[in-house]
């Protein structure tokens, strides 16, 4: 297969522990072409989508990671897999990034993850629809309702819709000195709305990433642990990654969610775990795949490009 991965720049890649590498080592294992380029190289041109692309050769011992050939121009249908796996943030020009993968996905593109997907699920919002698994939630940019739901709660979470790796996130509690400029700091005064969640204490056991592919967990997590005085477990953050089997909570939350997300096209998606609790759902790009093929032996990226392989090869 070609394989076209949109991503982030490659020589910004940390390949020890980057996912999008081990899904790109484990393709070229297999034989499979691999193209890169980023959101910026695509375009649309006469209705059909295109790419500015490389084509890479994996390059172990030599001093880039990596060769790349010269860009060519071409359309996206004409690669076998569209891998899409830029990091968030979710902005614009993410959200017209989708609309030109979609562009191409009406055209016969194979796109991983679906790009509508993409857009309908928001990476904090999404765990509104399963509301059985969630801890409680008040989403809003509301003062009053903020300052009530922590009052309600003891101490509670805040975090921004569109932040990633831990960024912007705050504990609270209704003792905090500094709580109007936090909400204040957070909702832009008012005009950008934020999550809350309750705290949950069971986060410095770990906050737990539950990897589906293709509806199915992978059998193993990896429990982000908060470093010392520290109450976010992301690996960004200074968490440490620790692997462990799945609970039988874990599973219960993947097989509820997991087959359901999958039929939408979202071939590869991240749940959070705290506890007992699902606290997000990631679609962007979720990672964690070195860490636990590292500590575990079980081959995520192996799996995964399974997956693609049966996706492609599947009737349309």
């Amino acid at each position: 297969m070609r394989i076209l991965f949109v991503a982030d720049p490659l020589d910004e890649f940390r390949t020890y522990k980057d996912s999008t590498f081990a899904m790109m080592v484990e393709a070229a294992t297999r034989g499979h072409q691999l193209h890169a380029c980023l959101q910026s190289d695509l375009l649309l041109f006469s209705g059909a989508v295109h790419a500015w692309s490389r084509r890479i050769d994996l390059t172990p011992g030599a001093p880039a990671w990596y060769a790349a050939a010269a860009p060519e121009r071409g359309v996206l249908s004409g690669f076998d897999a569209v891998v899409m796996r830029k990091d968030p943030p979710f902005d614009m020009e993410y959200f017209y990034t989708t609309h030109l993968l979609g562009r191409a996905a009406a055209a016969g593109a194979r796109v991983f993850n679906d790009p509508q997907a993409l857009r309908n699920h928001n990476e904090k919002l999404a765990i509104a629809e399963f509301p059985q698994f969630t801890a409680p939630t008040l989403v809003t940019r509301r003062e009053d309702e903020l300052r009530a739901f922590v009052s309600e709660h003891d101490q509670a979470v805040f975090k921004p819709l569109d932040g990633m790796g831990g960024s912007g996130i705050f504990r609270v509690s209704r003792s905090e000195p500094n709580l109007s400029v936090i909400i204040e700091t957070l909702t832009a005064n008012g005009t950008q709305t934020i999550m809350a969640q309750k705290y949950l204490p069971a986060i410095v056991e770990g906050d737990k990433r539950v990897l589906v592919i293709a509806g199915q967990a992978v059998p193993y997590c990896l429990a982000r642990i908060p470093k010392a005085g520290e109450t976010r477990g992301n690996l960004a953050a200074g968490g440490t990654g620790v692997a462990r089997e799945l609970t039988a909570r874990d599973r219960q939350i993947a097989e509820a969610i997991g087959p359901m997300l999958a039929a939408r096209g979202l071939l590869l998606i991240g749940l959070d775990v705290i506890g007992e609790n699902l606290t997000e759902i990631n679609v962007t790009s979720p990672t964690c795949f070195q860490e636990i093929t590292a500590q575990t032996g079980f081959n995520v990226a192996g799996m995964f490009i399974d997956a693609v392989e049966a996706a492609v090869a599947a009737p349309r």
